[in-house]
């Protein structure tokens, strides 16, 4: 699959769509997803909020899967570290695959928060994904 292949299907997710991700790179093994931190982002306290870290580390760790294993693949767990408060600028996930399997792949992904002062780690995550068929996903939802 080629990025602008690949652009397409992220921007086919409506949630993606709500959070004005954008995938910059996808590479055999590594993918980069960037999200311009605006004011829909933010929790109470000003910081942006740790689920748009975690969708960040979830999608990238699944596209940079998807580099390897193909279309067809979903997460099948996911832990994230929480490092440094996001705040301003845009926020860069890069997901690299660290092994894998014809049917899954362990991945890493470094989420940095980017802006004028330079670049800091924000989380770090670690997943896996899986290769689902056609034919299983259909038996495992009623279609």
């Amino acid at each position: 699959m080629e990025l602008s292949l690949a652009q397409h299907v992220l921007a086919e997710q409506p949630f993606s769509q709500l959070i004005g991700a954008r995938l910059t790179a996808f590479d055999e093994g590594t993918a980069t997803l960037e999200i311009d931190i605006e004011e829909h982002h933010r929790n109470q306290q000003r910081y942006v909020h740790g689920g748009v870290l975690s969708y960040a580390a979830d999608n990238v760790l699944t596209f940079a899967a998807g580099t390897v294993l193909g279309p067809g693949i979903l997460t099948r767990g996911l832990t994230i570290d929480y490092v440094l408060p996001a705040r301003e600028g845009t926020l860069r996930a890069t997901g690299t695959v660290t092994h894998h399997t014809a049917r899954q792949a362990v991945c890493s992904a470094t989420l940095e928060m980017v802006g004028p002062a330079g670049a800091a780690v924000c989380a770090v995550a670690m997943g896996t994904a899986v290769l689902v068929r056609r034919e299983d996903w259909g038996a495992r939802h009623g279609s």
